[in-house]
């Protein structure tokens, strides 16, 4: 029977310093020991140390401030591209706590939104926009406007308890969608509800979504780029 043989020391080290952030021991914006202490703590060199900590740094699990020391990151919250599920769905898959804030749910004869549906100017949209949160942490602003003539009932939910994307889903199952994402700073409002320091950029996805051979839904995405990341596989 082969023996296993022990980790690596610099790996020891990375699943050392994962464990103290994953249990709280060691809050995002807190420092970590420095090299010279992990040397110490370990019995290894500066070498395995450093290793460790650059590794775990171009993981963007830890954030290196040149005669500060070594902070820990904010947790990245993460989104597929792959299928499009309800944010309460991505959350929930990761163990973690999904609440949302209505912020707007209206009937609107607004020009932008009508184009962008397909809609003739004589004809009406569904508009709403709402706050998503992770563990009380806010990581994404909403904003959609939909077709009220696959929604009828858009206006009648309760949203915050369920999603617009469950909602639609069961109306009327989505048959494709079109997608773009860029870097965009928002404005106050959005860096207000999304908690962000002033500078900061957000992820930006608008997507839009057919049913039935029409455009049901028009969404813009905010999220704050330093908490949040789009991932996928082919």
């Amino acid at each position: 029977m082969p023996v296993q043989r022990p980790a690596p020391a610099y790996a020891r080290i990375k699943d050392y310093v994962r464990r103290q952030i994953e249990t709280g021991t060691w809050p995002a914006g807190s420092v970590i020991p420095s090299e010279h202490d992990l040397v110490r703590q370990f019995g290894v060199s500066r070498m395995t140390v450093h290793r460790a900590l650059r590794e775990l740094t171009a993981d963007h699990v830890l954030h290196r401030v040149q005669g500060a020391g070594t902070f820990v990151n904010p947790k990245r919250y993460q989104s597929t591209l792959i299928e499009i599920r309800s944010i309460a769905a991505e959350i929930e898959s990761r163990g973690d706590i999904h609440t949302s804030q209505v912020l707007l749910l209206e009937r609107t004869t607004d020009v932008t939104a009508l184009t962008a549906l397909g809609l003739a100017a004589t004809d009406y949209a569904y508009h709403s926009c709402m706050v998503h949160f992770e563990n009380n942490e806010p990581i994404q602003v909403e904003d959609r406007y939909v077709n009220p003539h696959l929604y009828p009932r858009y206006l009648e939910q309760d949203f915050e308890h369920l999603t617009p994307s469950d909602y639609m889903t069961r109306e009327a199952p989505l048959q494709r969608a079109e997608y773009v994402i860029t870097a965009r700073l928002p404005d106050a409002v959005i860096r207000q509800h999304l908690r962000m320091p002033a500078g900061d950029p957000c992820l930006v996805l608008q997507r839009r979504t057919w049913a039935h051979e029409q455009i049901a839904t028009d969404v813009t995405l905010w999220h704050p780029g330093a908490r949040f990341q789009f991932s996928g596989s082919f």
